[in-house]
């Protein structure tokens, strides 16, 4: 299917379809969303309060994902004035395992900010949104359109690359040109009521069927008008990501366990480190060559850099796991150890505490912490 070049010029920047294309897009999307929608906890009867938690959780995470997280949350923090109540600790601890912590920190920054200036009730125009932490033009429109069934466009990492398909588009989705058309025709389609079901239809063919590879056209509603599907280039359009190549990272975790035998050494993440605000046991870079025999020049640097870092010295290193895992371009191994104090010099600062086994579970901790904490549980380190 060619783009026809007539009447329907939406701006200088773009060329779109004529207007029979659209009424058709519409319907059959429409359509096959009341047929096909998943049941989603946060499409019941959603609240701007609800879609707004639901959106920030969904960034660059998985729906299977976030459904468990999302009901959780949502049982303890069920309002604007719940959720601005809480400690930042405790919401990050609702938030664990979801990674993108500054997401966490920012909703509950945002609903601190309902609460001062709009007297606790979700802001219901597009620039009040849009002026809370951490939410977009995307987030934005989502919360609104969705909820409130107003008219607002959306453009996000599915609907680009329907858009992308459905529109040709063979250069950089990313580039500022490319994004200001797709912003353009994401608000030429959008119909006139049904707007709730419309975006969120976008967002579930783009997840579901027009997938990265191997999209399943033969379940598109949207096929037929398609010219990607035509031309069979789903391998080019969208443009492929130059891939980044990951670089391969040595860290440490020092469990340093307290004379009284009952108690492990927790250190708050910076503002600058990774995971801010969560808490882990003392981690740093440290390549060694087999954890399992250390070399006395390993076991003096894993004893000072735990010194330098968290204040204590210690003795009688053990290994006591290996954890391999991602963030962002680093594919890191962590490999975990086991110490005893001999000398504490934590006293007074409020990054490091002394944590019973029993209360790990009070404290928001990285993904690789609450590995560690299983196996000390099982083991009773």
């Amino acid at each position: 299917m060619a783009i026809r070049n007539d009447c329907t010029k939406h701006a200088e920047s773009a060329t779109f379809p004529d207007l029979a294309w659209r009424r058709k897009l519409r319907r059959q999307l429409l359509n096959w969303f009341r047929r096909n929608a998943r049941d989603l906890p946060w499409r019941d009867a959603p609240t701007p309060y609800q879609t707004w938690v639901s959106e920030i959780m969904l960034q660059q995470t998985q729906v299977a994902t976030v459904v468990e997280y999302y009901q959780r949350f949502l049982k303890r923090f069920p309002d604007v004035q719940t959720l601005a109540a809480a400690t930042e600790q405790e919401v990050l601890r609702y938030w664990e395992g979801l990674g993108y912590y500054r997401r966490a920190r920012q909703l509950h920054l945002a609903a601190k900010t309902i609460m001062t200036n709009h007297g606790g009730c979700f802001p219901t125009t597009f620039p009040e949104v849009l002026a809370l932490p951490g939410i977009g033009r995307y987030t934005a429109g989502a919360i609104l359109s969705i909820s409130l069934g107003l008219r607002h466009p959306i453009v996000e990492a599915n609907t680009i690359r329907l858009f992308a398909r459905l529109l040709h588009v063979s250069t950089e989705v990313t580039a500022t040109r490319t994004q200001k058309q797709f912003w353009e025709f994401a608000n030429w389609i959008l119909p006139h009521k049904h707007l709730s079901d419309f975006n969120q239809a976008l967002m579930e063919v783009g997840s579901l069927i027009c997938t990265p590879k191997s999209p399943a056209c033969d379940e598109c509603p949207l096929r037929t008008l398609c010219p990607t599907f035509v031309s069979q280039a789903f391998d080019k359009i969208p443009k492929p990501k130059q891939k980044i190549k990951s670089k391969q990272v040595q860290e440490v975790a020092v469990v340093v366990q307290h004379r009284d035998g009952h108690r492990v050494l927790l250190r708050q993440c910076q503002a600058d480190q990774r995971w801010a605000g969560l808490w882990d046991f003392p981690r740093f870079a440290c390549d060694i060559k087999c954890s399992q025999e250390l070399t006395t020049l390993e076991q003096q640097q894993i004893t000072q850099e735990t010194h330098d870092l968290a204040y204590v010295q210690i003795d009688d290193l053990i290994p006591l796991m290996s954890i391999k895992h991602g963030v962002t371009k680093y594919r890191i191994t962590l490999n975990c150890f086991s110490a005893k104090l001999i000398r504490d010099q934590t006293a007074k600062n409020p990054t490091l505490q002394w944590v019973s086994l029993a209360e790990l579970d009070n404290y928001p901790l990285s993904t690789t912490g609450r590995k560690i904490c299983k196996v000390l549980d099982r083991e009773h380190v």
